[in-house]
This record gives structure tokens, C-alpha cells and sequence, in this order.
């Protein structure tokens, strides 16, 4: 794990990633999974275009990332940079993948399964825990975020 260090370069990348996904219609999150200040897995959110509910930024990435840390079937010693706090089901697979660190951009008030609405990656009776980290850019993260809904209610679409 990479101790206490937050780097804001992983977290634009991310960024990067949720710009593409809106650009594509997608909603706008992004996520990197970051291993000893590298990059090994990248995602974005990709449930429209592939049909699959289950495509979201977080599981993309750690799906992307899987096997790529020497001697490790998860993703021990990893960090997971993600653009919005993750909902229950990807908070759900960062605890299974035991992922080290989740460090996140802006909160999620409506599905945020991290500590807005509910705390699944820090429940009790869960057998791992990850550090959770929030606010790191959270501007920036947010406001991709309003960009798209304000873009999507001008033209009249609702999600």
C-alpha cells in the first residue's frame, strides 16, 4: 500500500476516465487502481454502452487490475482512486478484492456506500476494512458530475 501518500495525479487520471465515459453518454466516473505509484487497472463508468448495470468505473478497474500484482490473486496492497464515493455493490467487491486504500473524489449523497448513505467498506461484522480517504478533488470530481446532469436535464433526458 502506498502508506499515506495522496497523489492528485492518480485522481486526474481518474478524472480523465469520467470525462471519457461523459463524452460518451455514460455517467461520470472514473477510477484507477494504483500498486507501488503505478497505475495497473483503469475503468469508467460503461453500463449504457455495454448493457451490463454491473460496469461501473470502481469494478472495471479492479477487474483490469486483477492479477497484475506479483503473488496475489486481489488486490492487497493496492489504492482505488475514484471519482465518486462507490455505491454498495462496488464497496461490496472493493472489500472481497481487499483492496487497501479507496481514495475518493466527491461523496455520492444519494448511493454512497462509503459513509454518505450506508458504510459497507467499513461494516463491522466484514472481515476486511479499507482506508477510506475522501475529498481529494472534490471540485473537479463534482463538478464533472453537475456538467453532465445539467447538460442531460437541457436536453430533456432523464437517467
Amino acid at each position: 500500500m502506498n502508506g499515506e501518500h495522496i497523489e492528485p495525479a492518480f485522481m486526474e487520471e481518474a478524472l480523465k476516465l469520467a470525462r471519457e465515459a461523459a463524452a460518451e453518454g455514460e455517467v461520470p466516473v472514473g477510477a484507477v487502481v494504483v500498486y507501488e505509484d503505478r497505475i495497473i487497472g483503469r475503468g469508467r463508468n460503461f453500463t449504457d454502452g455495454s448493457g451490463d448495470p454491473t460496469a461501473h468505473a470502481e469494478f472495471l478497474a479492479m477487474k483490469d487490475a486483477l492479477g497484475k500484482v506479483p503473488g496475489v490473486f486481489r488486490l492487497t496492497g493496492c489504492d482505488l482512486y475514484v471519482t465518486l464515493e462507490p455505491c454498495a455493490m462496488c464497496a461490496g467487491a472493493i472489500v472481497h478484492m481487499r483492496v487497501g486504500r479507496v481514495i475518493i473524489g466527491a461523496p455520492d449523497p444519494k448511493t454512497g456506500a462509503c459513509g454518505s448513505v450506508m458504510n459497507v467498506a467499513e461494516h463491522p461484522a466484514l472481515n476486511h476494512h479499507p482506508q477510506i480517504v475522501r475529498d481529494v478533488l472534490p471540485e473537479e470530481c463534482g463538478g464533472v458530475l453537475r456538467s453532465f446532469f445539467r447538460r442531460m436535464r437541457e436536453r430533456g433526458r432523464r437517467r
